[in-house]
């Protein structure tokens, strides 16, 4: 029995113990039981294991993390950088006043102290944007707490949890992108904001970079661009408006959507009352002063775009630039009015959907006003530069120029009877032949029939082509007899900068906002330019043009009207300007019987009156 029981047990297999050997040693049959320490150094053994395992875990865990941080920030800004952020160069256009109209480009104004601004503002800011910031450590993770049970409640974004050092973090130096990798960067360099700079000091950086809509960054550059002063002396709830932007600023800008920038405002007030920065009272009584101008138009717009193009050429690279321009901008505003109450009132029962203006020296080109349509917030497209449409017998100048530099004078008879070129038979547009007549009367009275004999008389379209280009017209024109009548498209500047010749003694000019292009050079003989000078002022004072005469003013110049009443010109001078009028609807739609005479020349003699 003993044999067998060891040959099992060195075999390696359990083998059944006999009951009698059982009994004799006193224990159970359910077999070996370990004793207590056993059990305790097994427990022992299983949580020193636990604790490798994690330590482990840790050391992996950090090295990642680690890892992680180093991929995140291997191209970190330098933040020693933080005053030196890129931006646009900004230009500033000026009038010939010296007063400010347009800006382009990223505006900074004066970098200002905490204690230089009104209290009301950076507590404004801080009571909207952040009203932890005296208290968390860069990162407010109640504030990402609240934010974030807000924005799952309402099952969208609704809140956010920027604090404003992390706000600064990424204005200075980090893009919009929504990346786990610009989030460490953020935060990395938030905590380096807060370890560099006390809480003055970061709010002064806020203050002074945050983007604030219409190429404004900071709030002495906002200030100056909506209320037109310096952030020392905004009140309430100005600042309360500033205060407001950083969310949205474009929807909240208070010259686009002033009733969204008051709106914003009042909210910013509730939010200072709630943190106790001003009184529930106060907060109504400032949200009830809040007051823009009932129209964000901004004069001289498109004369803005036209000339931001033309000082691009002579600006300094990289460089903020302040430009005077040649505007006169009480003249501007006059022709804008004056262009949207002629629409609005009889241009609208008339059909007349768009117009255009341009006012400029006749002697030096230099561009004193410019209307590009209706209303430039509704369409920028300048109708008075790009848009190129048939001027009729606003063209016809040109011809009777040709005239006289064939030997003609404005005594000289010319023909008034049907003539025939071709299979083309031109005809005036009273249906009316009045025989002989002087080339004086011709023109003030728009005779067809005369033009195109004239056409015809002295060599064809070519000439006429050639005087044209001659004088300014730089748009291609048609090689036709139909030429005579004004066939070819042409734009409002060209064409009313090509009249200058006739009024300045025989000079070209070519206009300018900034600075002349070209210096005037002779074009025609001065006696030419008299002589067209003087039958331009017979047609005001006794043909097509009478509406334009001005008491007191001697006035000059020439109607147009194009087939079923698509285009009704009047060009004309006064008092050595230029004034060049245009009406008609972009779609090239007829007007309801519109005339250069009538609605043109009316507009033109409302801004020649304002012209001293």
């Amino acid at each position: 029995m003993s044999r067998r029981v060891s040959t099992a047990v060195s075999a390696g297999r359990s083998a059944p113990r006999p009951a009698a050997l059982n009994r004799a040693s006193g224990s159970s049959t359910a077999g070996f039981r370990p004793s207590a320490p056993v059990q305790g150094k097994r427990r022992r053994s299983l949580l020193g294991r636990l604790i490798g395992v994690g330590a482990i875990l840790t050391v992996w865990g950090l090295l990642v993390l680690a890892g992680i941080v180093i991929w995140a920030a291997r191209d970190l800004p330098r933040p020693e950088s933080a005053m030196d952020a890129e931006r646009r160069p900004a230009l500033v256009l000026q009038d010939r006043a010296g007063r400010t109209f347009a800006t382009y480009g990223d505006l900074v104004g004066e970098p200002l102290r905490l204690n230089e601004l009104p209290p009301e503002l950076p507590a404004a800011v801080v009571a909207v944007e952040d009203h932890r910031f005296w208290q968390h450590w860069g990162i407010d993770v109640i504030g990402l707490s609240r934010a974030l049970l807000v924005n799952v409640t309402h099952g969208r974004l609704v809140q956010g949890g920027s604090t404003i050092t992390q706000q600064v973090a990424k204005t200075l130096f980090l893009t919009n992108e929504r990346t786990l990798r610009r989030k460490i960067k953020e935060f990395l360099l938030t905590l380096w904001l807060e370890r560099t700079f006390s809480k003055r000091e970061i709010l002064e950086i806020y203050l002074n970079r945050v983007y604030l809509g219409a190429g404004t960054w900071g709030v002495d550059a906002a200030s100056r661009m909506y209320f037109g002063i310096s952030a020392r002396k905004l009140n309430l709830w100005q600042s309360a408006v500033l205060a407001g932007l950083p969310r949205a600023p474009s929807r909240f800008n208070p010259r686009a959507n002033p009733a969204a920038a008051a709106a914003r405002a009042k909210e910013v007030l509730d939010a200072m009352a709630e943190t106790g920065a001003i009184t529930p009272g106060r907060a109504r009584a400032e949200a009830a002063k809040i007051s823009f101008p009932k129209s964000s138009r901004q004069p001289g717009a498109w004369f803005a775009d036209w000339a931001s193009d033309q000082v691009q050429s002579v600006l300094p690279p990289d460089r903020d630039a302040t430009v005077r321009t040649t505007l006169d901008q009480p003249l501007q505003i006059v022709a804008e009015t004056q262009l949207s109450a002629m629409l609005d009132g009889p241009g609208a029962a008339a059909g007349v959907g768009q117009g255009a203006v341009v006012v400029l020296d006749a002697a030096t080109g230099a561009v004193r006003a410019m209307v590009g349509g209706r209303d430039y917030r509704d369409s920028n497209f300048n109708r008075a530069v790009n848009a190129r449409r048939q001027p009729g017998s606003a063209f016809k100048p040109f011809v009777w120029l040709m005239a006289l530099e064939n030997g003609m004078t404005p005594a000289d008879m010319v023909l008034d009877a049907p003539v025939r070129v071709g299979n083309w038979q031109p005809e005036d547009f009273e249906h009316d032949y009045r025989g002989e007549i002087t080339l004086d009367e011709a023109l003030a009275q728009s005779i067809n029939t005369v033009s195109v004999r004239l056409l015809t008389r002295f060599g064809g379209p070519k000439p006429v082509v050639a005087t044209a280009q001659r004088l300014g017209i730089t748009s291609k024109l048609p090689n036709n007899a139909s030429l005579a009548l004004g066939t070819g498209e042409v734009g409002l500047l060209e064409l009313t900068a090509a009249y200058a010749p006739f009024f300045n003694g025989g000079f070209r000019v070519v206009p300018f906002a900034v600075q002349p292009q070209e210096a005037p050079e002779p074009v025609i003989r001065p006696e030419h330019a008299a002589m067209m000078a003087g039958m331009m002022g017979s047609v005001v004072s006794r043909g097509t043009g009478r509406a334009a005469a001005v008491t007191g003013r001697v006035v000059a110049g020439k109607t147009g009207t194009t087939s079923d009443y698509r285009d009704a010109w009047f060009i004309g001078s006064v008092n050595g300007m230029l004034i060049g009028v245009w009406m008609g609807n972009d779609d090239n739609t007829p007007m309801k019987n519109v005339v250069g005479g009538g609605l043109p020349a009316r507009l033109f003699r409302e801004v020649a009156s304002a012209i001293r």
